[in-house]
């Protein structure tokens, strides 16, 4: 089977900062993985140079065999890849449904009615998707009055409006209260099964890792410490001093 992800050889270096180092790394279609390590670890940068938002000093980044690794995130997201912020890319002065309509139209113009055929088959379109993630009734509320919790569930349902086959979801339940963490997550996993999509996610909360990812890469300046099993990689000694700070 061909994965949906491939990386060979990929590096990028900022200044005297390594961050990636040779990365090698295949990813399956349909598997959940999680991407682990301390800030400045790397997995941003990997996050970026696949989605096409940095480019990589060399290497190779495949897509269903298909190089995509000089191509512009428009580009890239029309073949099939999508992705969420640690900071939600949002409109903060439109509405919930506006916003996701904005993404299914692929207009920039921060201002939509609903009046012509195609505006009201986003609008149909961004309700579908709200009700995905239990958010129907905060269609019509702009998103400067919505938590921080319900701003991210959106723009990760703006990354779906492509049906993307591989879906990178940076920190998604960052900013998100402790006891809400669980609730999140699972509203991001349901909503995204009907598209069957390979979702790639950075995380830090090594209870969401455990619950959610079929497999954990943890990075460590820009390298591959571990990969494999979430219960084996949480238990690696280096990954423990390095990652989750739990080695004796």
């Amino acid at each position: 089977m061909t994965p949906v992800l491939s990386v060979r050889g990929l590096e990028k270096r900022f200044g005297a900062v390594v961050a990636a180092d040779a990365l090698r790394l295949d990813i399956a279609p349909g598997h959940k993985v999680s991407l682990i390590g301390a800030n400045g670890a790397g997995k941003t940068t990997f996050v970026n140079m696949v989605t096409g938002y940095l480019k990589p000093d060399s290497g190779s980044i495949a897509l269903d065999g298909l190089d995509i690794g000089c191509r512009s995130p428009r580009s890239v997201a029309r073949l099939g890849v999508s992705r969420s912020f640690q900071i939600p890319q949002l409109f903060i002065d439109l509405t919930a449904a506006e916003n996701l309509a904005v993404a299914v139209s692929g207009a920039r113009a921060p201002a939509l009615s609903f009046y012509s055929p195609a505006e009201a088959r986003g609008r149909d379109k961004a309700l579908e998707l709200l009700g995905r993630f239990g958010l129907t009734e905060m269609a019509d509320r702009p998103i400067s009055e919505l938590a921080g919790g319900v701003r991210k569930l959106i723009d990760i349902a703006m990354a779906l409006v492509r049906r993307p086959k591989l879906l990178l979801l940076d920190e998604p339940t960052s900013g998100v209260s402790a006891e809400q963490k669980v609730a999140t997550m699972d509203r991001v996993i349901n909503a995204v099964a009907p598209d069957a999509a390979t979702i790639v996610f950075v995380e830090h909360d090594m209870e969401i890792v455990s619950r959610y990812a079929d497999r954990v890469v943890a990075f460590y300046q820009g390298r591959i410490l571990a990969d494999g099993d979430p219960h084996n990689v949480l238990k690696d000694l280096e990954v423990r001093r390095y990652v989750t700070g739990g080695a004796q």
